[in-house]
């Protein structure tokens, strides 16, 4: 370890950083839409995610955010590796081809801090229809930069939370405690583990990626008491809390988890609990509405506690999928529009009207969880993934200070290098292919190199 510190590079360097770091090649992906069409006019370009929210959106925005505003919304939609890809590449360079984006809470203060978004304050404050203060309190903090603007707005929350077959554990005489502990989960799926033929005890990610596996792991090591670095920078994957709580997970998956877990990710993990394989899963409270869906065979069987813990009150992750207006957008005024509608309440009630309660891109506004026709659908699981998002501790989400925000992720561009060399080390323990011991140490050796960049800022 190097002891000599370093000074704060210039906010030049800062995004040559970010940038050097954001972008990959980009991936073969799935074009849909006019992306390639210029803004300008009467016109916006937006590139987002190809998830079933975004792509529901898509299919409302001409017959009612253009017919109501007369602005066309030109779409670019691609699978989420290959959006990240294409909105690092045209933002770091502030090439302006799209107006709009969808981000998350990782990369808006990341993008903020490198002058690549527009700041939404002054049309927040002009939009009294908008009501910024219905928008949940920790998505706002969590899209507001460090210079205290805001730099982006929700489409839809979630945060983290336990899933059990209510069924499952009545036939075996379980009880699920009100505020599980991890031990106590462990505990649980040893008894589950084979209640039914091909039935495993819990789902966990295995699959590597920074947002896979280490998404749930982090949220594990911040309530065993470990963390990815200390307030100065110091690499701390080799402290015992951070190895406990790592050992604790490839255990519990390799002992009770679903096979080939190693290679298992949240779309799994979702298919093994809908098809009855596994009696738990830890993921993402989102999941819950497809749980929930008509048609879906656990519907009505599942119940949900929040995220386990050991030695903080909560544990579960935030995140949220929000839109983020480029800097160099030629027509921002319109973009917020289409930004407002898009994460406004207005937009909520219409795909509650025309596609169900359980279909509204939720998590992210009091007034939803206030609604009585989406409380009435969501009954089985609103109020659990409500407080889990305003329980979410964002910036204090372990046992002792960090030097950047998050919680299932450190909030540094590295992060999403690192975290995937890191992921890609502990996936191959889950696998038996390795220890937790040497997978550990060398993911230390990774941390170190991001300690050397970072230590006396």
């Amino acid at each position: 370890m190097r002891t000599q510190s370093r000074r704060r590079p210039p906010r030049a360097t800062l995004a040559a950083v970010a940038a050097g770091t954001l972008l990959a090649p980009l991936l073969s992906g799935c074009w849909v839409g006019a992306g390639g069409a210029g803004s300008g006019g009467d016109s916006i370009n937006v590139l987002m995610v190809n998830n079933p929210q975004m792509v529901e959106l898509q299919k409302l925005t001409k017959a009612h955010f253009t017919k109501e505003t007369g602005i066309k919304v030109n779409f670019t939609v691609l699978p989420e590796n290959d959006v990240r890809d294409k909105i690092s590449q045209d933002f770091a360079n502030q090439a302006g081809q799209y107006d709009v984006a969808t981000l998350s809470n990782y990369e808006i203060p990341i993008y903020a801090r490198n002058g690549w978004l527009h700041p939404m304050d002054a049309y927040v404050a002009q939009d009294r229809a908008f009501d910024q203060q219905d928008v949940l309190e920790p998505m706002r903090q969590s899209l507001t930069a460090d210079d205290g603007k805001l730099y982006g707005e929700p489409f839809y929350g979630e945060s983290s939370f336990l899933m059990y077959r209510k069924d499952v554990f009545a036939a075996k005489g379980l009880t699920m405690p009100a505020h599980p502990t991890w031990q106590q989960v462990a505990d649980l799926a040893a008894k589950a583990d084979g209640a039914r033929p091909g039935m495993k005890g819990i789902c966990l990610r295995g699959l590597p990626g920074w947002g896979e596996l280490m998404a749930p792991l982090t949220t594990v090591v911040n309530t065993f008491g470990g963390t990815w670095f200390d307030k100065d920078w110091k690499a701390r994957l080799d402290s015992p809390e951070f190895e406990k709580a790592t050992k604790f997970y490839v255990d519990l998956v390799r002992e009770h988890g679903e096979s080939g877990a190693s290679q298992s990710g949240f779309a799994e993990c979702l298919n093994n609990m809908t098809q009855g394989k596994v009696a738990m899963w830890y993921d993402a409270t989102s999941a819950a509405g497809s749980l929930e869906a008509k048609g879906s065979p656990v519907k009505g069987k599942v119940g949900y506690a929040p995220a386990p813990v050991e030695r903080t009150k909560s544990s579960g992750w935030l995140y949220t999928w929000a839109w983020g207006i480029q800097q160099s957008s030629r027509n921002p005024d319109k973009a917020w529009k289409f930004v407002s509608w898009a994460s406004g309440k207005g937009y909520e009630q219409l795909v509650g009207d025309t596609s169900g309660w359980s279909n509204v891109p939720a998590g992210k506004r009091a007034s939803t969880y206030d609604n009585p026709a989406y409380r009435a659908e969501a009954a089985a699981f609103e109020a659990t993934t409500r407080d889990a998002i305003e329980g979410a501790r964002p910036n204090d989400p372990g046992v002792q200070p960090r030097p950047a925000p998050g919680i299932q992720f450190v909030g540094i561009p590295e992060f999403t290098d690192l975290g995937t060399k890191v992921s890609q080390e502990i996936s191959a323990a889950v696998a038996g292919r390795q220890s937790v011991e040497s997978a550990l140490n060398k993911s230390q050796k990774l941390a170190e190199k991001i300690s050397k960049e970072y230590e006396g800022r």
